[in-house]
């Protein structure tokens, strides 16, 4: 980096937070005028949201030109709402990804630019607390303490999409197209130098949150499927395990028919709960099979990740 007042522009996803987008504003507001020693601007995506939040921001704009609205022609997800917001950042030096929520604070966005400055190209916002509590809080504590087994890929636990890339990093995310997209898989793929840059993990200023437990379970599997092979070597290991315990099952019963300890023919209940097992096992590999060509299919049809709405005519 060789620009003495670089250009950093916030990427920020929004769906349906018109109770938390005044905090918002105000926030960055204050954040930028307190940093003079870059170039701010924040971009805003819309991301077919069914409030005020496109209004609000577009008001936003007009008061302050370091904002700006991208407004997608429907609700695509977060992870695309995300992908439109790098691809727009084409000027940008460095760009900072975050939720609209807030629960991510602004205030930390200094010291990801510092670490920037001081050599990272991509530097991480570890989560050294968080705030949910309930279902919630355990799934995602869940989620940080099993995914990092599983895939084949490490990704730092306690990440999300809060964090800040460099303007190389930028230009490798685009060159990923993939549909499912998993932010933090991604962005330790690409490598480059990183840094990380502990924060705790605020409540939500206002509202519900808008990623249901739904799409969180969508989210997680994405992040699997896309990052580790360990359901089809699962699969695998299974066949071979009952392929091996029928076989020894098999010849313990040939055995004991041969030498005479048993002539009636019996098993019945055994023989159905074999067959409910391995039919259940094989409906679990179709399922999980089912998981990667969904996802092989998608990739195919090379349908664009987002589509931008036009600018309103004046």
């Amino acid at each position: 980096m060789t620009a003495s007042r670089p250009t950093v522009a916030l990427v920020i996803p929004v769906f349906n937070e018109e109770l938390v987008l005044p905090e918002l504003f105000a926030r960055l507001t204050a954040l930028f005028d307190a940093q003079p020693g870059c170039t701010w601007r924040a971009q805003l995506i819309d991301d077919g949201s069914r409030d005020r939040s496109a209004e609000l921001i577009r008001a936003q704009a007009l008061r302050d030109p370091r904002f700006r609205l991208i407004e997608l022609s429907r609700n695509f997800g977060f992870q695309s709402a995300l992908a439109a917001g790098l691809a727009a950042a084409t000027d940008a030096d460095a760009v900072v990804t975050m939720d609209a929520d807030l629960q991510d604070p602004p205030e930390v966005i200094p010291a990801l630019v510092a670490a920037w400055r001081d050599g990272a190209e991509v530097v991480r916002a570890t989560r050294r607390s968080r705030q949910e509590t309930g279902l919630r809080r355990v799934g995602f504590d869940t989620f940080h303490r099993v995914f990092g087994k599983l895939i084949d890929y490490p990704v730092e636990a306690n990440t999300g999409t809060f964090g800040l890339l460099g303007r190389a990093a930028v230009e490798a995310f685009g060159q990923l197209p993939e549909r499912h997209r998993f932010f933090p898989g991604l962005r330790a793929w690409i490598g480059f130098p990183t840094a990380d840059v502990p924060y705790d993990r605020q409540e939500r200023a206002a509202g519900e949150p808008q990623q249901t437990l739904g799409r969180l379970i969508r989210y997680a599997l994405d992040g699997l499927f896309s990052f580790s092979y360990l359901p089809l070597r699962l699969l695998t290991y299974t066949g071979i395990f009952i392929a091996i315990s029928g076989f020894a099952v098999g010849l313990f019963f040939a055995i004991r028919r041969i030498i005479g300890i048993e002539t009636a023919a019996t098993g019945f209940t055994t023989l159905v709960t074999l067959v409910l097992f391995l039919g259940g096992v094989q409906l679990i590999g179709i399922g999980v099979l089912g998981e990667y060509l969904g996802r092989i299919y998608d990739e195919v049809k090379q349908r664009p990740v987002y589509l931008v709405k036009p600018s309103r005519r004046p």
